[in-house]
């Protein structure tokens, strides 16, 4: 695992980060460049022009960069920093997970109701187990996310859950295997890594327990 939680992955390129010095893959850091006024702007899909500046998807790294001046070290210019960048960036990733997680419910990836997470646990078809950070635990613990890592996302909160799954609030949800769901574990896991720090374990931990009704 990366500092953002993220898997590791050999074909995904490297880049080291500023505040740690560790190099690691692109996919568990947060990428940003500086505009025409010099302020630091992420750019979390990587696309913006300019030289790139990575930083894990860390809060505690992020706040390390900012206050110690090291986005402008390693522009080699003064960089000026927003204030909150950390979060900033928090929002930016949270509207993007939920956003990508709607976009695997439309597609079919994404269920949500325990009596059809559950049934897709069983089943096998489940991939992956979502549960929300606010979730009762004792409702929680009654559910356990596949073997391996990767298998568990509880970073969202019960609204953004429901925000994705078009309902008030979920507690449960699950995504089948496809593209679309590895781009909801890649940007979950550096939600994660903002919100519970990049050893928060909250992607690919099995923290739930074993359902007692299926054991």
């Amino acid at each position: 695992m990366t500092r953002g939680g993220r898997t590791d992955t050999t074909q995904d390129p490297e880049r080291k980060c500023i505040a740690s010095g560790e190099s690691q893959p692109k996919g568990g850091l947060i990428r940003f460049v500086l505009g025409p006024d010099g302020m630091v702007v992420p750019d979390l899909l990587g696309r913006l022009p300019g030289r790139g500046i990575y930083v894990a998807a860390d809060r505690a790294l992020i706040d390390r960069a900012a206050a110690k001046g090291l986005f402008s070290r390693a522009a080699r210019q003064p960089a000026k920093v927003p204030d909150g960048l950390s979060d900033l960036i928090e929002g930016l990733l949270a509207r993007r997970t939920v956003d990508l997680l709607s976009l695997a419910r439309k597609a079919g990836l994404a269920i949500t109701g325990y009596e059809k997470v559950k049934d897709w646990l069983v089943s096998g078809q489940a991939r992956v187990l979502i549960q929300a950070s606010d979730g009762s635990e004792r409702g929680k613990s009654k559910l356990r996310p596949p073997e391996g890592t990767g298998k568990f996302i509880s970073c969202l909160t019960a609204q953004e859950m429901g925000l994705a799954f078009g309902r008030e609030h979920a507690i449960h949800g699950a995504l089948a295997a496809g593209g679309l769901s590895n781009r909801v574990v890649e940007e979950a896991a550096r939600l994660t890594g903002l919100r519970f720090g990049g050893a928060g374990g909250q992607v690919g931990g099995e923290t739930a327990g074993r359902d007692t009704k299926t054991a």
